[in-house]
């Protein structure tokens, strides 16, 4: 039986499909789970628990770092899984072809995972190391303590943006499950 309910010549085997799809959501697991883990309870509790203490933004640092690691490697096997899923589906027609409303949820959850992909790179690529330069300034006290919480907020807005598009991609996915 593939994907999209009906039999067909199968282009994977049956225990490939198994294999890509327990990766998959094991790295929906790790990537979704693991932001909200950090986002909604372990940064909160370490930022109430060591309010004023050098020693907190050299563990949200490490933090980050770690989650990131993780994180990214999450999402690129999201991305390979996910691309082979989709070509494996009998709902798909072709590349850039919306001719039904499967591959027409198809392209909002592509287009949401784009916005994902975007907002990732200015957290990680623009805002982190920022923070992180701006934490180590502060805990030698030559930095502006004003342009590290303005940093910090924007980093929580950020990565609750992320949350937001992950749940609307989860969302946009169950869709398609029942298209």
């Amino acid at each position: 039986m593939r994907l999209g309910g009906a039999s067909s010549p199968d282009p994977m085997t049956e225990a490939a499909r198994t294999l890509s799809l327990f990766v998959h959501i094991g790295a929906s697991i790790i990537w979704f789970g693991g932001l909200l883990m950090l986002a909604l309870l372990v940064v909160p509790e370490l930022q109430r628990t060591l309010h004023g203490q050098p020693a907190l933004n050299a563990l949200l640092r490490r933090l980050q770092r770690r989650f990131a690691l993780w994180g990214n490697l999450a999402l690129a096997l999201l991305l390979v899984t996910g691309l082979l899923q989709m070509t494996d589906d009998i709902n798909y027609t072709g590349l850039l072809q919306f001719g039904n409303r499967w591959s027409q949820a198809l392209l909002i959850k592509h287009l949401l995972i784009i916005v994902l992909a975007l907002v990732s790179a200015a957290l990680q690529l623009g805002v982190l190391p920022a923070l992180e330069r701006a934490s180590l300034l502060v805990e030698r006290g030559l930095g502006d303590s004003q342009d590290m919480a303005r940093l910090q907020r924007r980093e929580r807005r950020l990565t609750l943006l992320m949350i937001a598009l992950a749940g609307l991609i989860l969302a946009v996915s169950a869709w398609l499950g029942v298209l």
